[in-house]
């Protein structure tokens, strides 16, 4: 009887261990890639973005010639802020965090992000625009979410332009997208949050009106 008790936990110690090896691999490894590390393999706008292999991947901090910082290469997040900081000459007052964190799931919806000074709406809402930038939520495998630009839209879907999807992955991908009974604008992908909108009369009255804020 002892003997078959041993046996069973020793075989679920086994399982679980499988378990977790197979947890870690999925996080962290992949099996050859497409491009090297660092090429260059789509632009918008001009902007590049670059592969980066597995999205656990990081090489080094990238900072602009005044010192604000972009992210690490070649992340998710490095690209969006690189975008916003070449197209639309954007600073964001907190030049850190992980993807996910730049949704505020607390913030009232059409109404200024302060930590990134975009407008933020949420999924459903008002319809997205070419720039916005699109928030994705954490998974099982990405405790750190996913953000991409969005560079087309139509009446039905739109297109993303994405850094660090994934080896595998491509640098855009469609998600289908259609006007709920309310009238608001659903992006039919489980883990789209949200997305942030650049105005810049907007974040002009949000910085004047905060520097005459008694507090």
């Amino acid at each position: 009887m002892k003997r078959k008790i041993t046996k069973r936990i020793i075989f679920l110690i086994t399982i679980i261990g499988i378990g977790i090896a197979i947890y870690f691999i999925g996080r962290n490894a992949y099996f050859g890639a497409k491009y090297p590390i660092g090429e260059p393999i789509d632009t918008l706008n001009n902007v590049v973005v670059y592969y980066n292999g597995s999205t656990r991947n990081v090489l080094e901090r990238n900072t602009t010639k005044d010192g604000y910082n972009l992210g690490l290469k070649y992340q998710c997040v490095e690209f969006v802020k690189r975008y916003y900081y070449e197209v639309y000459d954007h600073k964001m007052p907190d030049s850190y965090g992980h993807a996910v964190s730049f949704f505020d799931k607390y913030l009232r919806d059409g109404s200024m992000n302060s930590r990134r000074e975009l407008i933020q709406y949420k999924n459903p809402g008002k319809k997205p625009q070419i720039g916005d930038l699109i928030v994705m939520d954490k998974t099982l495998w990405n405790r750190y979410g996913h953000v991409a630009i969005v560079s087309e839209v139509t009446g039905n879907d739109i297109e993303i332009t994405q850094q660090n999807p994934g080896p595998y992955a491509e640098s855009r991908v469609r998600i289908p997208m259609y006007q709920t009974n309310g009238g608001a604008w659903f992006v039919d992908h489980k883990r789209v949050l949200g997305w942030l909108h650049y105005d810049k009369e907007q974040i002009k009255v949000y910085r004047e009106t905060k520097m005459i804020s008694p507090d």
